[in-house]
This record gives C-alpha cells, structure tokens and sequence, in this order.
C-alpha cells in the first residue's frame, strides 16, 4: 500500500476518499446520466400498463316490503370477518371467472394468451426444458391464468369492504372487468337467494299443510276433554266451577257482615233499654213511625204539664191525669223498643242461618273446584300442545308467503352493492417514467461514489499510518541502539506490543536468565519514557480487551498512577470506569465527591443497588465505582460475583479498570474469567525485583499480556492537569 509500511498499524482517511470523489466527480455524473437516460429509454420502450378498480361493500339487504326484524335477523352473519373473506375467495372462483371472460369474450384477446405468439426467450427456455410448455395448457386454463395474474382481490382493512383491481394494456379493458366482476357477483348472490327462495317454498307447502291437520286435531282434542271434564269457562280465562266458588265466596262476606251488623244493633238497643238511657239517638228505634209518634205525643204531655203547674197545685186532677197520661206513653215506647229489638235480633238469627248454609255450599263447590283443577292439568297440557302447534303453523305460514313474494317478485338483493365503480385510468400505473429514471440516478451515483471509494481504500492512497514517527520494533532492534546484549536461547526479552507505546513483557522460563534480560531491556526504554502513563493510555485505546487489572505493589503512588491513567483516558474521548479494590480507598479519595458514597462493598454486601454506586469523578469525565462503606471482609464473601459485575461493566463502557492495589495473581484470578484482560503494573518508581517477580506469576498464570506503567512524575503531572 502506498505510503504505509507493511505490519504498521492504518486508518482510513476520510477525507482522501471524499476528494477521489470529488476528482472524479465528472466521470460520476456522466455515468449517472447514462443510467438515467438508459432508464427513461426503457421506461418509454415497455408497454404501459392501466389499473383500476371497483370497490363492493358487503351489507346485509333485504326487500322493501321485509320488516326491520327480518332485515336484522337475515343479516348477522354478514358482519363476521370470515364471511367477509368467503366473499373474497367466491370472487376468485373459477365459475365467476368463466362467466366474466366469457361475457367480455376475452379469449379473444392476444393479451390473454401470449403463449400462442410466445416470446424466443420463452421458446428457448421451454426446449431447455426449463419451463413447462404453456401450449399444453388447454386455451381457457391458459386464459384464466392470464386473467388471474392481472386480477387482485382483497378485503379493505379494517370494514366490510371489498376492492378488485385489474391490470391491462387497455384502459379501457382495465375499467370494464372489474364492474363486469361486480355485476356478475352481485347477480350470483341475488339468484342465490332467489333459489333460497324458491327452494323454502317448496319445502313449506307440505309442512304448512300437515301442520293445519295437527292443528285441527290438537284444538278438537281440547273441546273434547272439555266437555267431557266439565270445563266450562264463563270467560275468557275462567271455568264455570272456580266462577260459582268465587260468587259464593262473595256472598258469604257478605252475610256475615250483615250479621254482624244485626247484632251489633241489638246489642246497642239492649244497653239502652237496661242502662234506662235514652235510646232515640239510636238510628233503628229513630227511623220507626210509631215510635217518633209517641215521642211527639210524649213532648205535647211534657208542655202541658210544665204549662199548668205554674197555675195548679201537684195535686190538681188535671195534673194527676197528664202524668198518668205521660206514663202510659212511656211504657207504649219501651214495649215498641222491645219490638224492635226482637225485630234486629231476628235479622242476626237469618243472618246466621244464611251464613251457615252459605258454608256449605262452598264446601261442596270447592270439592268439585278441587276435582276441576286436576282435570285442567290435562286440559292445559292439550292446550299447550294446541298453542305450540298454532304458533309454528303461523311461522311457517308468514315465511311462506314472504318467500313466495320474493319468488314471485324476483325481489331479491344481494347482500351487497357496489360503492365505487372503476372509470377508464388516463394515466398508466406502469411504468412510472419520473420516479424510475429519478432511483436509476440516485442508485447509480451512489454506485459509482461507493465503488470509486474502493478503489481508493484497495489502491492504499486512502489509508494512513497511525503513528508514522514511532515505529514498531523487536527486542533485537532494543538491544543494538542501546547496547543492550542478546537475550540467552529460550528467553525472548522484551517486546514491545501491536501498539509502538505499549510494552509487554512475555517470558517462557523463569530463573537468574529471565531477571538479567528484563532488567537489560528495561534500561532502553526509560530514557524515552515507553512506560509512561501517556503511553500505556495510547495502548490501552488500541486494545480490544474490555478489562484492565492494575497492580500497585508500592501502595497508594501505584493507585494515584492509576487514577491519572483513567481520567487520561476519558479526556481522550473513552468510556471508562474504575473500581477501587484498593485497601486504603486512595482513589475514592482522589476522585470521589463524597468520600462516603455508596461502593463495592456495599455493593457486595447488597446494602446498595448496583446504579446507586456508580458515580462520576469530580475532576474529569471518568466515573468512579468507590471502596464503599461495608466491611471489606464480608464483602470479600461474595468476590466471586465480580465477573459478573466486571461482564455488565465491559457492556456499558469502553474499558473497565479495577485497581486492586498490592494484590496477588490468585486474587485477579477470581476477578476474571477469561484471560482477555490487561495487566497493568503500576511501579511509578521502578523495582526491578518486584516488576520480573510479578510479572512471571502472571506470564505462569496464563496472562500473556503485562504492561509496565512506571515514572511518577507522569502521574504527578496528570493529577495535577486534571486538578
């Protein structure tokens, strides 16, 4: 590839392959405007096509002279969806179909049956024997399947609402089947119910008639059992027994309020007689001549007598014979009381006389009225039986002449009418000359863009190196600009990774050798600061690994490297996040906000949510999974949940750093679950026995990877940007 040197790390230059674009940009727009000619060209050249359509809606109808209830009964089945797409299939049928092609003598027609002047593409296919023989086909198969590719069918969404397109070369053809269509239909459904019709009534005739027969026997059946039980009704309802029961009923109430009445008369008048109280106030002793005749002739006494004994002594004679006169009136009076008396006293006694032979007369009519009720059980039965028979025969017999009237009439519409008829199209569906010469442009300019791209990224002018200045190199290439000597057979020193600033250290023995060779490669790179927080920043961008173990043996100035690692990587545009497994929490203190926030621990400890301990760093755009507050020896309990905290993390986040301090190779192990991980040493001020010491644990644990992050006054330096 031109201007990059083979095994170094590219890019794609944007902005090399927008000028090639726009270079050629001369021969991009001939093109595109060959293609768009070529498609107006062929859009002029095929044969239009015409599209029109009829719409059916499919409703329940009925006669004019049907009734609502009849209309609504005839109707319900038309709403349901499946009967809908029956309507749909019976206008795809085979029979409908027939009859249109016929009417409009379509066979006639080249359009129809292009197999008979087939195409030499057709021919040649057809002794290919890839396709089959069109011409086998009788000529009306051949016609149908013509007819049916052009038709199309279907149910409006959502209503009761048919459509039938038809495509033809002739708009006018493409306007005339689909109503056609409709006609033939409309006509189907309405001789249907004609046939419906007719059919009922030849069918009911004879039902009619032997319903009449058991009609007549039923109602007989019921005069019979009538007569014979004595169930005589005197009404519309009631028989003669229960009325005669009711009469007496009545009459009895009545006689016993009579004699009631009588002797509370009696009653009346013998209290007065023996109390010696005056008994005119009574209506009975009031409402009898003779005695208003002497109490008048009583009062005339009573004057006289008050007249004369102002003038006359008590003695006188004349007052003597008044008085004696007045007596005799008196007794007159009570014994014409006592007549009456006896005459209230006589009416209780008939009263009660009436009463008890009234008593026995309901008696017996009640047995009969009993025997009655058990004779019009039967009676009701028959009745039933009759009325059953009547209402069925006066069914039939309305339908009958309803179906009889329609037949007759030829008064039968289909359950359905058109709503929209096709009209000859004036523009043609097919080919669309604007929109298609517009998307033959469009794609070809975008062609002609993408393939003049590629040819730029093949040809190499359109990549470029990442880092041109600090080019990759061997251990070998290490030890002869520094005069360093060779590493001893089976060990290969130092090497430095796919990415020119990061170091990785790999050995294959351990031993005296391997601490002689690390430590002569590592006195090469100081100088030039390879092991610089920047340059492990640099690498860990280029990495594909999710994860990032970093090691402080030497305590809090490791973790302080760390933190500066992590806030470079968010300045440089990365999703990152640190966890702090450290002891002492020195990075929770560094970047935390509130030092007593929710973290790890209480993570672990299920004391916090795990959104709840996620927070951002005060200085930079990094966020920050604090110590936490819980014990540390009971969060440890549950360490082994980490690998699925640590797998969520990597998901969210571009890279995942856990510093976990002065911790041991056992320790990170059960932190990880695969070895796709970067182990970062932080050793800000080197020690070469504890940097080949661990990193020899590491490279016997199965962690290839182990980069070296040394010089503290680089972390010096990016705290103090960041703060």
């Amino acid at each position: 590839m031109s201007g990059v040197v083979r095994d170094q790390d590219v890019d794609i230059d944007l902005g090399q392959l927008v000028r090639a674009v726009w270079a050629r940009r001369l021969r991009i727009l001939t093109i595109t405007l060959a293609a768009a000619g070529v498609a107006f060209a062929g859009a002029k050249i095929i044969s239009p096509q015409y599209r029109s359509e009829t719409r059916i809606l499919i409703e329940p109808r009925a006669p004019a002279f049907a009734s609502t209830q009849q209309a609504n009964e005839a109707g319900g089945p038309l709403m349901d969806e499946l009967n809908i797409a029956s309507q749909v299939q019976l206008l795809q049928s085979a029979d409908l179909l027939k009859k249109v092609i016929n009417d409009l003598k379509l066979y006639n027609l080249p359009e129809f049956d292009d197999a008979a002047n087939g195409s030499a593409m057709s021919s040649i296919l057809v002794k290919l024997h890839l396709k089959k023989n069109p011409m086998e086909n009788p000529p009306e198969e051949r016609v149908i399947d013509a007819f049916v590719e052009r038709l199309q069918v279907y149910q409006v969404p959502g209503s009761r609402v048919i459509g039938i397109n038809f495509t033809s070369k002739d708009p006018k053809l493409a306007a005339a089947i689909p109503n056609a269509m409709a006609n033939v239909y409309l006509s189907t459904q309405s001789g249907a119910k004609l046939a419906s019709n007719s059919e009922a009534t030849r069918w009911l005739e004879p039902e009619i008639e032997n319903l009449r027969q058991k009609v007549g026997e039923a109602e007989k059946k019921v005069a019979e059992y009538r007569t014979n039980h004595g169930l005589l009704q005197t009404n519309g309802t009631t028989t003669f027994p229960a009325q005669q029961l009711n009469d007496i009923s009545a009459e009895l109430t009545r006689v016993r309020g009579d004699k009631a009445n009588a002797e509370a008369r009696a009653q009346a008048v013998r209290n007065a007689l023996s109390s010696g109280e005056a008994s005119d106030t009574l209506p009975d002793i009031m409402s009898s001549q003779a005695i208003q005749r002497l109490k008048a002739t009583e009062s005339g006494l009573q004057s006289q007598i008050s007249d004369l004994q102002t003038s006359l002594l008590n003695s006188h004679p004349r007052l003597k014979s008044l008085r004696a006169q007045l007596s005799d009136i008196r007794g007159q009076i009570r014994q014409e009381t006592q007549k009456i008396l006896a005459s209230i006293e006589n009416e209780a006694k008939v009263a009660d006389l009436r009463a008890s032979e009234l008593e026995r007369q309901k008696d017996a009519v009640q047995a009969n009225s009993a025997r009655a009720g058990e004779d019009e059980v039967g009676l009701n039965a028959l009745e039933r039986e009759a009325n059953a028979q009547r209402q069925l025969l006066e069914t039939y017999l309305v339908r009958y002449r309803e179906a009889a009237s329609r037949a007759d009439s030829n008064s039968s519409p289909a359950d359905a009418r058109i709503v929209s008829r096709a009209i000859e199209p004036v523009d043609p569906y097919f080919p669309k000359v604007v929109p298609i010469v517009v998307v033959a442009a469009v794609a070809t300019l975008i062609l002609s863009a993408i393939v003049t791209m590629l040819a730029e990224l093949f040809s190499g002018r359109a990549l470029r190196a990442v880092d041109v200045s600090r080019d990759r190199f061997e251990a070998e290439t290490v030890a002869e600009d520094k005069n360093v000597p060779q590493a001893a057979p089976g060990v290969a020193a130092v090497r430095r990774p796919v990415q020119p600033s990061m170091l990785a250290v790999v050995t294959e023995d351990d031993g005296k050798d391997v601490i002689e060779e690390t430590a002569a490669a590592e006195e090469a790179p100081e100088d030039d600061n390879e092991f610089s927080i920047a340059s492990v920043a640099d690498y860990l961008t280029g990495s594909r690994a999710p994860l990032a173990i970093a090691i402080s043996p030497t305590g809090d100035n490791g973790s302080a490297a760390t933190v500066a690692l992590a806030r470079m990587l968010a300045d440089a545009g990365r999703r990152v996040i640190l966890i702090d497994m450290t002891g002492s929490g020195y990075p929770t203190e560094l970047m935390a906000e509130n030092l007593i926030a929710a973290g790890i621990t209480d993570l672990l400890c299920g004391e916090a949510a795990f959104g709840d301990t996620i927070h951002g760093d005060r200085l930079s755009d990094a966020h920050l999974i604090p110590q936490g507050q819980s014990d540390v020896r009971r969060a440890m309990r549950g360490v082994d949940r980490l690998s699925l905290l640590l797998d969520a993390l990597a998901a969210a986040y571009d890279l995942v750093v856990v510093e976990c301090g002065a911790a041991d190779v056992a320790g990170v192990s059960r932190l990880t679950r695969s070895r796709d991980v970067e182990i970062v040493l932080s050793l800000p001020e080197m020690d070469e026995t504890i940097f080949v010491t661990l990193m020899t644990e590491f490279q016997t644990a199965g962690y290839e990877r182990v980069v070296l992050m040394s010089g503290g006054e680089g972390a010096e330096q990016a705290l103090g940007q960041a703060a």
